[in-house]
């Protein structure tokens, strides 16, 4: 990591921090103009499809012209470009690099319990950590218009997600390394964090939730996308959404496709610990599917493998998701992994509290140009919050959570004294992020309108109801 220096004395580094903002002012933070030379964003947009799958890209544009809201998820690329234009403190962290409201969420750590953490690492990469603050922050802004808040309510609720954010900084840079390295969230403390401001309608929405996120496992992954063709266990047929391998390459059959998968899984397999790699051969491979995920990861190659351990009743399902090239590295440095799966599992391991055991990598097949993955769990009780039924007050306190949660990913990998020596005490770096959050909510509001135009006049195709 850039100018980490943590065997210094930590008061000298909250000292530096501080010094930093003689250069870099914190309300300096709060400035958002596009300039003239700002890139078109449907250009931006346009040209991520360039790698896509084209026949997937027009459910991409369909899911993020939903609302403003859902665009914002997908345009880390064009709010990345913005980032790189604005100020920076110094201190570099391992970013996110899409840090949204709705990657954050719940999921079973190695030892079962449930915790919550950042969950979606596709452009992390070193970087300034305030880029990851403000896109929390302007995702606050937009879900709160999303909600029809007034701007005083908006503006609350950013300036207490990031007071979170500062104040967990401050108390990461008061502890010691293994105690930042150990601190996670789990469930029952989100409960207590979260709960103060729900309704008891939402309070019994949250429980349903939680109840929900762990039943979805493999288990349950088996029950809802797999039938039995002629005895065997396969991948449902789902077309464009879940669309088994040998439908995708018919011409090769199923044999020559599993032949082609099996290879692929022994360079997954070299990636692992050796423990994890024992526990991976135990299971045996039965069939494959392409699966669209998410919203701006849409067009990207995603699948599924299914493998059963003891017998078909016991399942596990791997998600297979292409990493490419994080849309931060044209503003901070070169990648320092030459595998851009690679790059997303060190960088969750690094940020994450808990990390999936099965994670790994791998590059798929050559013969259309080599396109580089990751692997996962499908579902290991993963969960997220659903911001679009959230009042006001249970928004404020949820963006609270994920401001602190934050604070701590940052704080395993930058240097926190000083991060915490330039954010100090008060709230001037909160009143900043706050009138920076409403600028770059009317930023998005004006790219979402110019994305809606350019489905309107042709430029680009947006399939909706998918």
């Amino acid at each position: 990591m850039e100018d980490l220096e943590q065997s210094r004395d930590p008061a000298e580094r909250a000292t530096e921090g501080k010094r930093l903002r003689a250069d870099v002012p914190r309300s300096s933070h709060s400035e958002w103009l596009p300039g003239p030379d700002r890139a078109d964003p449907v250009a931006i947009l346009e040209e991520q499809s360039r790698t896509r799958i084209a026949e997937l890209v027009p459910i991409r544009y369909g899911r993020m012209l939903a609302s403003p809201f859902t665009f914002f998820r997908g345009a880390a690329a064009i709010q990345a470009a913005d980032l790189a234009r604005g100020p920076r403190s110094g201190p570099w962290v391992q970013l996110c690099g899409d840090a949204h409201l709705s990657n954050f969420g719940g999921f079973a750590a190695p030892d079962r319990d449930l915790v919550f953490d950042v969950n979606d690492f596709d452009e992390t990469l070193p970087g300034p950590w305030e880029w990851d603050v403000k896109r929390l922050a302007a995702s606050l802004a937009i879900a709160g218009r999303d909600h029809d808040l007034g701007p005083e309510a908006r503006r609350t609720i950013v300036l207490d997600s990031v007071r979170a954010y500062r104040t967990a900084m401050v108390a990461h840079a008061a502890s010691g390394n293994l105690d930042v390295w150990y601190a996670r969230l789990d469930v029952a403390s989100v409960t207590d964090l979260w709960g103060g401001g729900a309704t008891k309608k939402e309070r019994a929405t949250f429980d349903r939730n939680v109840a929900k996120s762990r039943a979805k496992d493999s288990l349950r992954a088996l029950s809802k996308l797999t039938h039995r063709v002629e005895g065997k266990l396969r991948i449902v047929s789902d077309p464009p959404l879940l669309v088994p391998v040998e439908e995708i390459v018919p011409e090769a059959g199923e044999p020559a496709a599993d032949e082609q998968i099996h290879g692929l899984l022994e360079s997954y397999l070299e990636t692992l610990p050796d423990d994890r790699r024992h526990l991976v051969e135990g299971y045996r491979y039965v069939h494959t599917a392409r699966k669209v995920v998410g919203v701006g990861s849409v067009g990207t190659r995603a699948w599924i493998s299914l493998f059963v351990g003891r017998d078909d009743g016991d399942p596990l399902f791997l998600q297979i998701k292409e990493a490419q090239a994080s849309v931060l590295e044209p503003y901070t440095a070169d990648c320092r992994f030459a595998h851009e799966g690679q790059r997303v599992v060190e960088g969750q391991r690094l940020m994450q509290a808990a990390s999936d055991i099965f994670l790994g990598w791998l590059t798929g097949p050559e013969a259309r140009g080599a396109h580089h993955f990751y692997v996962r769990q499908l579902w290991d009780q993963k969960g997220s919050a659903d911001v679009d039924r959230m009042s006001a007050p249970t928004l404020a306190n949820y963006g609270e959570v994920c401001g602190a949660t934050l604070a701590r990913a940052h704080a395993r990998s930058g240097d926190r004294a000083m991060i915490a020596g330039y954010l100090g005490k008060g709230d001037p770096f909160d009143k900043a992020i706050a009138s920076y959050a409403e600028a770059y909510a009317d930023q998005n509001q004006a790219d979402y309108d110019a994305a809606q135009a350019a489905v309107d006049e042709g430029r680009i195709e947006a399939r909706t109801g998918v």
